[in-house]
């Protein structure tokens, strides 16, 4: 794996929504070129002051909704601008030390994609037809393409991930970007694609761009099998996701541990991509019900092992619920203003403690950013009740304590040998921890 990673912290944005762009044609999306992509350089320092030094883009390609119905790779979406404004946010990026994953949705494409359209035309002689996975069998010129799609979506053409033709593609996509600048790249639903594609892509970007970080979209399967044969260098954990944020939901400290547990057996063949939300699911808190556990999601996503994500407008608290539904993701999709404001809580949708939460994203980035070593140190829990979990996390480099309590009375919880507080609010005796109602710290 290569070496910066173990020091990334990413700010993940969804750009389309980010920048107030239109998703659905009804809304007007047209392919006039409009510069809206610049609207993310007015928040760089505001990744930089939260201590995070990545910004992980969602799909930014020429699209016909809502970015992942690709129509064109080499083009940045005219709805958010051009190539111009690519290189601007990327050089602005680079000068402030901040680095840029892009997202690729290489499983499938967009209907409305040239290299199918040519399919609807001549069918089996396109030149383009091995592109694409077609039972031509029985179809007539003029029949509807009898193509496999991606998870029952009609706009969504699945690509055939057996073809040299797609792994050709693939290939020059990424080299393409990564030559203009960026660092990385994040595998769009890639539990859909046979990993022997990635294994056989991977290493040929790779011998252009030894430094390049990929890390695939899985949200089911066997981790640790899949990165070895992908070659991957990361997946994201989802397990790890649902245990924190379903554990506080349902005061079940046991599930927690059990994903932290599983966690750890990552370690051995990957880190993997941490996160308490993104652009595809509801917002932690909205998900955790409670708002005084907040800080106990947070606190446990910053103390154990992974490369952590931090969904753009949760660290102002921002409340919303994912629905399965046509626009049911637009609420956790929101625009945002071209700056951050001066005051938190006057962040559209922000709640009135806006600048407790993120003053409280801040001081837990910072304690992570002073114990790199957590990247991929091992969690042992020491403690454990339905409403009471104590977790340390430790290598040769150093150690580190989370306390949480999420009952209604006081606690004292057993801490090892943890001598001093760095975060939350607790007072040390005995080799205890004595916590508050719904209270938490984070020991060294």
């Amino acid at each position: 794996m290569t070496s910066w990673v173990e020091h990334a912290m990413w700010w993940h944005v969804y750009p389309l929504g980010f920048v107030g762009a239109p998703i659905r044609p009804e809304e007007g999306s047209t392919d006039a070129v409009v510069h809206r992509l610049s609207r993310l350089e007015g928040w760089l320092d505001h990744v930089v002051g939260l201590g995070l030094n990545g910004v992980a883009l969602g799909p930014i390609f020429a699209s016909s909704t809502h970015g992942y119905d690709t129509v064109d790779y080499f083009r940045i979406d005219p709805r958010l601008g051009d190539d111009a404004d690519f290189d601007h946010l990327v050089a602005e990026a680079k000068e402030r030390g901040v680095r840029v994953l892009l997202d690729g949705v290489f499983n499938h494409v967009g209907r409305r994609h040239p290299f199918f359209r040519a399919l609807e035309v001549q069918g089996p002689e396109a030149p383009t037809a091995d592109l694409f996975r077609v039972d031509w069998a029985g179809w007539n010129a003029g029949d509807p393409v009898p193509a496999e799609v991606f998870e029952g979506h009609d706009a969504l053409v699945a690509l055939n991930h057996a073809s040299t033709a797609v792994e050709d593609l693939v290939v020059r996509v990424m080299q393409h970007w990564l030559d203009r600048g960026a660092d990385g790249w994040r595998l769009d639903a890639a539990y859909a694609v046979d990993p022997a594609f990635w294994a056989r892509v991977l290493p040929r970007v790779r011998e252009t761009h030894p430094d390049a970080w990929f890390t695939g979209e899985v949200i089911h399967g066997d981790a640790a099998a899949i990165v070895q044969a992908s070659t991957v260098d990361s997946l994201t954990q989802y397990e790890l996701w649902q245990g924190i944020w379903h554990s506080l939901a349902d005061a079940n400290l046991f599930e927690l541990k059990h994903a932290i547990e599983r966690n750890n057996e990552l370690l051995a063949t990957f880190v993997p991509t941490t996160f308490v939300g993104n652009h595809d699911v509801t917002r932690i808190a909205s998900a955790i019900v409670d708002d005084r556990h907040l800080p106990h999601a947070l606190a446990v996503l910053m103390t154990v092992a992974g490369t952590p994500m931090i969904y753009a407008g949760d660290e102002y608290g921002l409340h919303a619920v994912k629905e399965e539904r046509l626009g049911g993701d637009d609420a956790v999709r929101p625009e945002f203003p071209p700056t951050p404001p001066k005051v938190a809580s006057d962040l559209p949708g922000a709640p009135a403690d806006a600048a407790a939460v993120l003053a409280l994203h801040a001081e837990l980035i910072a304690l992570r950013r002073r114990h790199p070593w957590v990247h991929r140190a091992h969690s042992d829990v020491l403690h454990v009740d339905n409403t009471e979990l104590v977790v340390r996390t430790a290598t040769g480099e150093g150690a580190l304590v989370v306390a949480l309590n999420l009952g209604d009375l006081p606690v004292s919880l057993p801490v090892g040998d943890a001598s001093v507080v760095l975060a939350g609010s607790t007072r040390l005796a005995d080799a205890h921890a004595e916590l508050p109602a719904h209270g938490w710290a984070v020991l060294g």
